[in-house]
């Protein structure tokens, strides 16, 4: 860990930089481009009920929404305000009345007519409810019988039959700790949070590599690097506020390098509205974009290195740090040996990107003397995820990129504190401050006074499938606590997702509003809780950033619009744990947040410091500035490793596309807006090039079809500028192309990018016609006259 400590944040010039406008129209007038001002306003009118208590979240809590870690207007990067429209878009969440009776109490198929958007707008869950099955409508119920039927459900199933998943829609550390000790207390493993269907891959590769898990660096880091890196993201779309420190690194001289198969626009050109100039010309931000096939990657990262090693032949030390590798890094010879064993024919096959083209980025990250590799989703919702990750890590060693200033490597996360939550145990795979290893379970049984279960729980699909299984079946999941989140809609083969969902004798959603999984039936009873959000707990909360800042959000007072039986999460996480094991339960009681941060600072000696965070502002980063600060990691030799990785077949087939999903207009699976902004892209449209679409005859915004053995999209065309034999979608509505039970070999997330076909509609439509047609008389039902 390091020992530089972070130094606060700095100011942006005052002075003008028309080398980065966009255009001298003012306001990018005539152009695709969000409209800030017009969207504030529209958030400003739906929170006009509640405007006081709008305006104090804003100013006084830490941003629920991505996990840049603005603390009320304010953060560790950037002197001055920030906000941005994906906090706007949330802030609604806390700030809206409970549902109307007749809403709650409606008839169960005219709920289920509305999608997920709708059911948001509906208002928050006003008190508990329940509907067994044969019942048309949700029952209003006490908190204490909804409790007992919990716990003596629990009662009566064995531990490894019952599930808990936390998902990142503004949950606190203390939530995620007391969840994570909860459910080791009444004997299950099975524990799962967002993280495993985002950056889990990010985690595990990391510290294969570099025993870390989380970024190295800081967002100032950005501001001053030779070059930024950003892979597999559209970090203007999901982390407005980067767009921010992208412009500060751009007035230091930084090179913006952007590799992904389509070239977001998000990512060319953006109008910053907390920077005047911005605001007015734009801001051009990526210096150039490179195009690589979805999948492609590891490739790619193979051409890279392959340029290096062919540099160095020519001249020592005039591409790889020798010095860093030699007292750093393991396993230098191997990996040379691995990039040499593939040819150039391969690499630009699989890549997609010519051997000259991925030299111009050798060179550059050559002759640079720091960099900073930034990724999200492009690279972690992938089988091979995990080896996508420890490629990066493997450039970065090479190059020494590493524990000091304005260099690094960044998982950019999307979900506030989504980080925290396996550093609080709430993962299968961990404890509380390490893995779920004999040393750890030994440790945390001393903390924690009670013995842990020692079988190895499931990830959240493997949960999801065990739903299905016989009934007599030891791992069978028969009941699931749900705080959030909505299967339907963020996993693989929704309607495998329903399936399951339908097949358990209880299901718990502990949350704030309804969506879709929510109207799913129950064998025996789907029981939804009302929980307050991070602004209301008592006693405040914590949330830790992607740069590993934890910041206290106090408790916000004022809400004219109280959830009066709403209850703080891990208060009702303690509840339970009273109800099912009453003669043990002051083992996981705590009288306060307090409390629960004091333990949560011997739990995980990373967060030591968490304990004095108590008021609006405090704030600490763990591990310093940088992690693997001059090139010593956390591993037992004090060494990075090098991984040598293969480059996957993605068993793609010659004429098939591979498509890879897409966000918009939306935070995670919640859409606000039926179009993107940056693109003018509709919710069913199909993303693919111009070229291909020739080739099949196909017009833009032509309807058509994209399938495959898993399912069927139908959209409509629209041309933009991707890589050939490409395609994308949006996500949740093309998740039905998607695989089930298909997951990363090590950080078992599920796939998020398939092989499929594409027609046009009718085309599609006609050969099922002809097929039908062309069957042999005796396979056809014949009438006699």
């Amino acid at each position: 860990m390091g020992k530089t400590k972070h130094t606060g944040p700095i100011k942006l010039p005052k002075t003008l930089a028309p080398d980065l406008w966009v255009s001298k129209v003012p306001f990018g007038l005539g152009k695709v481009k969000p409209h800030h001002i017009r969207e504030t306003m529209k958030v400003v009118w739906h929170n006009k009920d509640n405007l006081n208590y709008a305006k104090n979240i804003i100013t006084k809590g830490v941003c629920d929404g991505c996990a840049l870690g603005v603390s009320g207007l304010y953060d560790q990067t950037l002197a001055g305000p920030h906000v941005c429209t994906t906090r706007l878009n949330v802030l609604r969440l806390n700030t809206m009345p409970a549902m109307k009776e007749e809403i709650v109490h409606a008839d169960i198929d005219e709920l289920r007519k509305y999608t997920s958007a709708e059911l948001r707008e509906l208002g928050r869950i006003p008190y508990p409810l329940i509907r067994r099955p044969g019942e048309r409508k949700f029952s209003r119920i006490d908190w204490d019988e909804a409790m007992d039927m919990i716990a003596n459900k629990m009662k009566k199933l064995d531990p490894k039959n019952y599930s808990f998943f936390l998902t990142s829609r503004g949950i606190t550390n203390e939530s995620y700790y007391v969840a994570a000790k909860v459910s080791r207390f009444l004997g299950t493993n099975n524990i799962d949070n967002a993280s495993r269907i985002c950056h889990s891959p990010s985690k595990t590769a990391l510290k294969r590599s570099l025993g870390i898990g989380a970024s190295s660096c800081n967002y100032k880091d950005w501001i001053g690097s030779d070059v930024i890196v950003f892979w597999g993201s559209v970090a203007a779309n999901n982390q407005p506020v980067s767009t921010k420190y992208m412009y500060a690194a751009k007035r230091k001289g930084t090179k913006i390098i952007c590799i992904n198969p389509y070239r977001e626009p998000a990512m060319e050109n953006y109008w910053i509205p907390s920077v005047g100039e911005s605001a007015l010309f734009g801001t051009k931000l990526a210096d150039d974009f490179y195009q690589v096939n979805i999948g492609g990657d590891i490739a790619f990262m193979h051409g890279i290195m392959k340029h290096w090693f062919e540099m160095e032949e020519e001249e020592h030390g005039s591409a790889i740090d020798h010095d860093f590798v030699q007292r750093h890094v393991n396993g230098y010879d191997e990996l040379k040996q691995k990039v040499s064993e593939q040819s150039w024919d391969e690499i630009v096959k699989s890549s997609g990107v010519t051997k000259e083209r991925i030299g111009e980025l050798a060179l550059l990250l050559a002759k640079s003397k720091s960099g900073i590799f930034v990724w999200s989703l492009g690279l972690t919702m992938h089988t091979f995820a995990s080896d996508n990750i420890s490629q990066v890590a493997n450039l970065a060693q090479l190059r020494g990129f590493l524990g000091r200033e304005h260099t690094g490597v960044m998982p950019i996360r999307g979900h506030s504190s989504v980080q925290g939550s396996g550093e609080m145990g709430a993962d299968p795979f961990v404890l509380p401050g390490g893995d779920f290893d004999e040393k750890n379970i030994e440790r945390i049984e001393k903390l924690w006074n009670f013995e842990l279960p020692k079988w190895q729980g499931d990830v959240l699909g493997v949960s999801l499938e065990n739903c299905l299984l016989p009934e007599d079946h030891e791992r069978k999941v028969k009941m699931y606590y749900l705080s959030g989140g909505n299967f339907l809609e963020t996993m693989p083969d929704p309607k495998f997702i329903e399936k399951a969902l339908s097949e358990l004798e209880i299901r718990v959603h502990q949350d704030i509003i309804f969506n879709t999984s929510t109207l799913v039936d129950a064998k025996e009873a789907v029981i939804v809780l009302p929980a307050k959000t991070r602004y209301e707990q008592d006693g405040g909360g914590t949330s830790t950033s992607t740069e590993r800042m934890v910041y206290f959000s106090p408790k916000i007072e004022g809400n004219k619009q109280e959830i009066e039986e709403a209850r703080s999460e891990w208060k009702i996480y303690i509840d339970l744990a009273k109800r099912v094991k009453p003669e043990s339960a002051h083992l996981v009681d705590f009288k306060d947040g307090q409390a629960i941060r004091d333990e949560m600072a011997k739990a995980n000696p990373n967060y030591e410091g968490v304990q004095h965070l108590k008021k609006q502002g405090d704030v600490f980063q763990w591990g310093g500035a940088w992690l693997c600060e001059d090139g010593i990691c956390p591993t037992p030799d004090g060494k990075g490793t090098l991984i040598p990785v293969d480059i996957p077949n993605l068993n793609k087939v010659s004429g098939d596309f591979y498509v890879t999903t897409r966000r918009g207009k939306q935070f995670n699976s919640m859409v606000y807006s039926e179009k993107d902004g940056f693109n003018d892209a509709e919710r069913y449209d199909v993303l693919l090039n111009a070229e291909d679409a020739k080739d099949l005859s196909i017009t833009e915004r032509e309807l058509v079809v994209v399938y495959n053995q898993h399912g069927v999209f139908t959209g409509k065309a629209r041309f933009v500028d991707i890589a050939r034999g490409n395609l994308e979608v949006h996500f949740p509505e093309g998740n039905f192309l998607l695989p089930k039970g298909v997951y990363e070999k090590l950080a078992k997330i599920p796939s998020y990018n398939v092989a499929v076909k594409l027609e046009k509609a009718e085309r599609f439509n006609a050969r099922k016609d002809i097929q039908y047609l062309e069957k042999k008389v005796d396979d056809l039902e014949m009438t006699a006259e």
